[in-house]
C-alpha cells in the first residue's frame, strides 16, 4: 500500500482537476445556450471524456486482472472480479456512443427504431412505459445507490472495521479514498445546481467516469487505500508511473475535445 495523502497523488489530483475544469467550462457557458448544448450534447466534449474514461478504465481492470492471474497461477474471486468487471465498463463505454453507430454511420435496425427514445442502437435508452427508459428508471437509482455504498457507506465502515475493506477486496474491488471521492459527490451536487440543462446529467455520469479512472489506477497500480499487491510495487517505480498516467489523463481531455470538434464539423 502506497503511504502518502491523497492530495500528493498526482493521478488523484489530476482526476479533480479535469472535473473541476469541466464544471467551470459548463458553468461558463450558462450565458450561450448554444455553447451549453455543444458540451452536453451527443458526441459533444463531455460524453468523448465519459466514453475515453470508461474505456481506460477497463483496459485498466482487465489488465489489472490478467496481472493477478498470472502472478497467482489461478483464478481467484478476485480475478473474476477484476475481469469481470473490466468487461462491465468496456460494455458500458460502448453504449455512451451507441456502438460506434454514428460514427460509422449505420442505421439503427427496426426494433431499435421504434423501442429506443434516441432511435440508437444502444440498450440503456430502451423504452419503459410511456416517457421513461432502462436508463431513467433503472440504472440511474442502481448507479445512485451502488455509488454511495462505494464512495461513501464502505468506506467509512472500513475506517474502523478493517474486516469490511478484506472483504470487498477478496472479490476484487477497491474502496476509493474517502476524501476524493467526496470531492467527486459534490461536484456532482454543485453540477446539478448550477446548470440549467435537460442534459445537465451528462456531466456527473463524466464526472463519475474520471473519478473511477484515477481511483481504479491508484489503488491497483500504485497500491494507494489497497491492501492486496500492485501491479507497481516499487516506491521509485510507482512515482513515475503516477505521473506517466497523469499525463495520459491530461491527454484524453485534449483528444475528447479534438474528437467532439470533429464530430460538430459533420
Amino acid at each position: 500500500m502506497v503511504n502518502r495523502k491523497w492530495y500528493a497523488h498526482p493521478v488523484l489530483m489530476t482526476g479533480i482537476a479535469i472535473n473541476v475544469f469541466m464544471l467551470l467550462l459548463a458553468v461558463s457557458a450558462r450565458g450561450s445556450s448554444e455553447q451549453l448544448t455543444r458540451l452536453v450534447t451527443e458526441d459533444g466534449m463531455i460524453e468523448w471524456m465519459q466514453f475515453l474514461a470508461f474505456a481506460m478504465t477497463a483496459g485498466l481492470l482487465v489488465f489489472a486482472g490478467v496481472e493477478r492471474w498470472k502472478r497467482g497461477g489461478r483464478i481467484d474471486l478476485a480475478v473474476l472480479g477484476l475481469l469481470g468487471l473490466g468487461f462491465v465498463v468496456a460494455a458500458a463505454a460502448m453504449e455512451e456512443i451507441s456502438w460506434f453507430q454514428r460514427i460509422l454511420r449505420v442505421e439503427s435496425s427496426e426494433f431499435f427504431t421504434q423501442n429506443n427514445r434516441q432511435g440508437e442502437t444502444n440498450l440503456h435508452n430502451l423504452a419503459i412505459g410511456s416517457s421513461g427508459s432502462i436508463h431513467k428508471t433503472i440504472m440511474l437509482k442502481l448507479i445512485l445507490l451502488a455509488g454511495l455504498t462505494h464512495n461513501v457507506v464502505l468506506p467509512l465502515l472500513a475506517r474502523s472495521r478493517s474486516a469490511v475493506r478484506n472483504f470487498v477486496e477478496k472479490f476484487g474491488v477497491y474502496l476509493p479514498p474517502l476524501p476524493v471521492a467526496l470531492v467527486y459527490l459534490s461536484l456532482v451536487i454543485l453540477s446539478h445546481l448550477l446548470i440549467e440543462h435537460p442534459r445537465k446529467g451528462e456531466l456527473g455520469e463524466m464526472f463519475g467516469a474520471v473519478h473511477y479512472m484515477s481511483t481504479v489506477f491508484a489503488a491497483y497500480f500504485t497500491g494507494f487505500g489497497y491492501t492486496q499487491p500492485a501491479v507497481f510495487q516499487q516506491a521509485a517505480e510507482s512515482r513515475l508511473v503516477d505521473k506517466l498516467f497523469s499525463c495520459l489523463m491530461a491527454f484524453l481531455l485534449l483528444t475528447a475535445w479534438l474528437l467532439s470538434a470533429g464530430a460538430m464539423m459533420n
